[in-house]
């Protein structure tokens, strides 16, 4: 399932809500001995919105809408995923040929709020209309559920620019770190409340006789309708709204300008394209930059489509995809912390080397599994074998190698967001680093289509979900050999020019 205010979408650049927990615990560790209690309330208000719009995120574009959608809507976890890859690379590549200069002009524009709540005031209700896709087509037809993971993609995009522009505005220079350190943990922390409590209000019901469980699910919910599963779209949509009151209410807006919005996009490209002429002189940044276009490009599909593999290879449903997102995003937490070792031990160029590595091979193990194949070689009969446990999930011996295999994505993926930005500041020019930040965000909004199309072309054409996790572990390994060719970035090595 981490944003460093930049003047790019979805902070690193990462366009409608990719990889929100694997981010977010990047960024939370290395705020975590920040204090708070000296924020402004506009500060803690601009915080809480990122904690009611994050859950969007891991309840229904990762771990189980979308897993829903392709399983029991389409019916076909093949067929759904190659159609989700389709509609994420249009909706990404919209995002990408405006969001930038969204971000690089929204400093010249004056009052943000208002257009902020116009974008909520439409995401709400589209979120929330998510609850009448019903199994097979019924209710909210599959192609209507498509164009609203598309709308929906594209406003959230576009609501995190205006987010992280209010930043300043609601902090100040002197609390801004502490402010995007606790939206970090807000995002992280909402969205593990928002999985546990449908584990228990919804899932675990029926399934195991635990006396703090309740004997059927909350609010008279069919399980047998998918009632369970489509909760998480209401769910989202109130948390959401919810959450903004307090930004309305208490975040102050930035100061007009005078400025007209023509006129703002206009300056905010040429600042763009001054920023790219620069790197004209800056070898080893460039190069970076480039290979991060592939490798963050690699990482964004494992998020996006790793929660709708596991349903369809690994046969899970919505049980085991809550406590599969609830237990990824404690690992994502761990990566975040493990990120700054990772760096102190190794620095950051070696670290993120060693971090796109293990998700490579992950990509590969995860490949080699099924219900009944363990890492290619070894066939499993689960009616031959006794259960490991006597738990509600995860019983069988394929099942407990995945989900260890998926700690590590969780651990990797988080820890290479965090060090890709550390890299980043050892190999620019100090004094450029404010513009650079800008065109970093960039570099992973530009060509994040390119996942999701790969993924959509190989899954319609060999018929197989394995398939289509073939080509990010390709972008993985180009991306990768990319950053051999970078200089700098060692354990000790600092620019000072």
């Amino acid at each position: 399932m981490a944003r460093e205010p930049a003047p790019g979408a979805f902070g690193d650049g990462l366009p409608g809500s990719l990889a929100p927990v694997a981010e977010a615990a990047a960024d939370a560790a290395g705020h975590a001995r920040a204090g708070f209690h000296n924020l402004p309330l506009g500060a803690w208000a601009w915080s809480i919105f990122q904690g009611g719009r994050d859950p969007y995120v891991i309840l229904i574009t990762i771990y189980i809408f979308s897993a829903y959608f392709t399983t029991q809507v389409v019916g076909d976890p093949v067929k759904g995923q190659a159609m989700i890859a389709n509609v994420t690379t249009l909706n990404s590549l919209f995002i990408a040929l405006t969001a930038p200069f969204l971000g690089a002009s929204i400093d010249r524009f004056g009052a943000r709020k208002p257009l902020m709540l116009l974008l909520v005031v439409m995401m709400v209700p589209l979120i929330g209309a998510l609850w009448f896709a019903e199994p097979g087509g019924a209710g909210l037809p599959v192609m209507g559920t498509l164009w609203i993971f598309a709308l929906v993609g594209i406003l959230f995009a576009y609501c995190e620019v205006i987010h992280n522009s209010l930043l300043m505005a609601a902090a100040g220079p002197r609390h801004a770190p502490h402010a995007s350190g606790l939206a970090l943990s807000m995002g992280n922390f909402f969205s593990v409340i928002s999985l546990t409590f449908c584990l228990v209000a919804f899932a675990l019901p029926g399934s195991v006789d635990w006396s703090f469980i309740p004997d059927k699910p909350l609010f008279g919910l069919d399980q047998a309708t998918f009632e369970t599963s489509r909760i998480v779209a209401p769910i989202a949509a109130v948390l959401l709204a919810l959450g903004s009151i307090p930004f309305f209410l208490f975040t102050p807006d930035a100061k007009a300008t005078g400025a007209k919005m023509i006129d703002g996009v206009r300056d905010g490209a040429a600042s763009l394209w001054e920023t790219l002429k620069g790197l004209l002189k800056e070898r080893d940044l460039a190069t970076f930059l480039g290979s991060r276009m592939l490798f963050t490009d690699g990482m964004t599909a494992f998020l996006v489509f790793g929660g709708i593999y596991a349903s369809g290879v690994m046969k899970w449903g919505v049980l085991e995809m809550l406590a599969f997102g609830i237990l990824l995003s404690i690992f994502a937490v761990a990566g975040g912390l493990l990120a700054a070792v990772f760096d102190n031990a190794l620095g950051p160029k070696r670290a993120l080397q060693m971090e796109i590595l293990g998700a490579i091979l992950c990509i590969i193990a995860q490949l080699g599994m099924s219900r009944d194949r363990i890492l290619y070689f070894w066939s499993y009969d689960p009616a031959a074998h006794a259960p490991l446990w006597n738990g509600p999930m995860f019983r069988t011996l394929p099942e407990l190698i995945y989900l260890l295999i998926g700690f590590a994505v969780a651990i990797f993926v988080t820890a290479h967001y965090a060090t890709s930005r550390t890299l980043l500041t050892r190999l620019a020019p100090p004094s450029q680093l404010p513009a650079l930040f800008g065109l970093y965000a960039l570099s992973g909004t530009v060509t994040v289509w390119i996942g999701s199309l790969l993924v959509g072309i190989f899954t319609g054409v060999f018929k197989s979900q394995q398939a289509g996790f073939i080509p990010i572990a390709g972008l993985l390994i180009v991306g990768l050999a990319g950053l051999m060719f970078v200089r700098g970035g060692g354990k000790d090595e600092f620019r000072t020019d």
